[in-house]
């Protein structure tokens, strides 16, 4: 009996000895790989060990306790999108449509929108795993809103240190920096010296500063001046959110806004931009109305528009805002979602005013707006920029791709369909199709130059010592296939995506696995460190 027991126990120690001296969890051959430096592409093996790439280069298949077979396949990082909206992620925990488009690390908090409370936010990872990596900026808005409520006046020097105490917090806990939406409420109502002071704290502690500028549209040449002042007064780089031209009237101006970033980075200020791959923009119907008249929140806007003067004030204002950006009427925005009444999702404001009121005047479709605002606002699509624009922009070695989007539900609603097909998009329309950048380009915008501005140093390159984050795809096939007509529509040619080592994504089925971790900022400079240690 004891020959018996220990005969088993010698076995069983050996086979758990072979499979521990496995070298690799997982080994990728004969992959085609581009590794997000903007190098082009080379051949060879990637070997995955305890989450993280062990190695590169040729890997005999027996070293590995799985295989998987490349050959024909482009093999790069996981896609980092830096310009998500994913506060509500937790309860779509496996973020497939950002899975399925490789994309394997977001980062929230954008448009001056965020948790106040980054600690709690990203703590809830360890109770509701995710399926994607998940960081977030400390958001200017909510923090105004949190000491100020709606008020459209300057902060007290007591508001502003409370202000500052929060975002010095949220960077202590992790922030990658503050954001800002200076045309939403609150955050229009700041001044630019408010916006610095914050930024500052943020700098402190190598963060950046990411915003949706003031304008994109009229006045958006004032806007970049702006946000490029206010880094480089608080010390801190300057990642311009969703770049574009949304003013008809100035189709075509990306050579003059790209030129000032050009300059501001020649004068030694790091400016980048984000790009989605589409013409049309997405936010909510409360943007079509003027900021003055949404202080306080919707019942103090609809007060105002219940208000005889106050409502011709806003109408005039409108009427002046779409001839200055060249549009005659509202035929451009398109209904995203919108819970009072569903049968207008998808549906632009011009028909629904025709559906609705039996004519589409400008004035009826105002009113039209007015009855959607008093019924709690809608979701958006606006189709306000040029294709020329959008390829010019996507050109500049200075542009990330990200989508802006949010974790969608399949089927519900009518969203943009860049939350379906954004890097999909750009790897098959705008480089196999027409070759505005290279395969080895698209990808960086994607991988290490996201990683780079935001400082995620172990993410966004295939190199040894990195975090396991990849994609397979094939080249010759990966097409975005959501639309606006049908944006409920995932790519094809993404094979599989594998999260800090774990597959999760493979031949096209989900894998029920949530591998994703935190991505936290590296926390103060060593300098500030070094002071702080010295006062305690």
């Amino acid at each position: 009996m004891v020959a018996l027991c220990c005969a088993f126990y010698f076995a069983q120690s050996s086979a758990q000895q072979t499979s521990n001296s496995t070298a690799y969890d997982l080994v990728i051959k004969d992959a085609r790989i581009v590794d997000g430096t903007g190098n082009p592409w080379f051949l060879g093996d990637i070997g995955i060990k305890d989450k993280r790439i062990a190695r590169i280069g040729a890997i005999e298949a027996n070293e590995a306790a799985r295989v998987i077979d490349a050959r024909g396949l482009t093999v790069a990082p996981g896609f980092i999108d830096v310009h998500a909206h994913v506060e509500g992620i937790y309860n779509n925990p496996a973020a497939e449509n950002f899975i399925r488009m490789g994309v394997t690390s977001l980062v929230t908090g954008n448009c001056g929108s965020s948790t106040t409370d980054v600690a709690e936010f990203l703590g809830r990872m360890t109770e509701r795993p995710l399926g994607v990596n998940l960081g977030t900026l400390i958001a200017h808005g909510s923090v105004r809103a949190k000491v100020m409520k709606l008020e459209a006046r300057a902060p007290s020097a007591d508001e502003l240190q409370q202000m500052e105490a929060v975002v010095e917090q949220a960077m202590r806990d992790g922030a990658l920096g503050l954001s800002t939406g200076l045309i939403y409420v609150p955050g229009t109502y700041a001044k630019t010296d408010e916006v610095v002071a914050l930024a500052r704290v943020a700098a402190r502690h190598n963060g950046l500063y990411a915003t949706h500028m003031r304008d994109e549209g009229v006045n958006v040449m004032d806007a970049i001046r702006e946000s490029i002042n206010i880094g480089e007064q608080a010390g801190l780089p300057v990642e311009i959110s969703h770049f574009k031209i949304s003013s008809k009237n100035l189709w075509g101006k990306s050579t003059d806004t790209l030129q000032l970033v050009r300059d501001a980075r020649a004068r030694g200020t790091p400016v980048t931009v984000d790009e989605y791959a589409y013409t049309a923009s997405s936010t909510s119907l409360d943007t079509l109305l003027p900021g003055w008249a949404l202080e306080g929140g919707r019942k103090e806007g609809v007060k105002r528009l219940e208000d005889v003067a106050t409502r011709e004030k806003i109408i005039k204002q409108m009427k002046a805002g779409l001839k200055r950006s060249g549009f005659k009427d509202y035929e451009y925005a398109n209904v995203a979602g919108y819970d009072a009444d569903k049968t207008f999702n998808g549906k632009s404001i011009s028909d629904i005013t025709k559906q609705t009121r039996g004519k589409k005047s400008l004035d009826a479709q105002i009113e039209q707006i007015f009855e959607m605002y008093k019924a709690g606002g809608a979701g958006m699509v606006y189709h306000k920029m040029s294709e020329e624009d959008v390829r010019r922009i996507m050109a500049e070695p200075f542009t990330m791709i990200a989508s802006d989007s949010g974790v969608r539900r399949f089927g519900e609603g009518a969203p943009h369909p860049r939350g379906y097909g954004n890097n999909a998009r750009v790897l098959g329309r705008y480089v196999r199709e027409q070759r505005i950048i290279t395969l080895e380009d698209a990808i960086r915008k994607m991988t290490s130059l996201p990683a780079q501005t935001f400082n995620l140093r172990d993410r966004g390159l295939l190199r040894e010592g990195f975090a396991a984050d990849i994609v397979i795809f094939d080249a010759e096939k990966i097409s975005d296939m959501a639309t606006f007509e049908n944006p409920h529509q995932y790519p094809t040619g993404i094979n599989r995506v594998i999260v800090n080592g774990t597959v999760v994504l493979e031949d096209g089925k989900m894998i029920d696995a949530f591998p994703g971790q935190a991505l936290k900022s590296r926390s103060q400079k060593p300098e500030a460190r070094s002071q702080n240690e010295n006062r305690k």
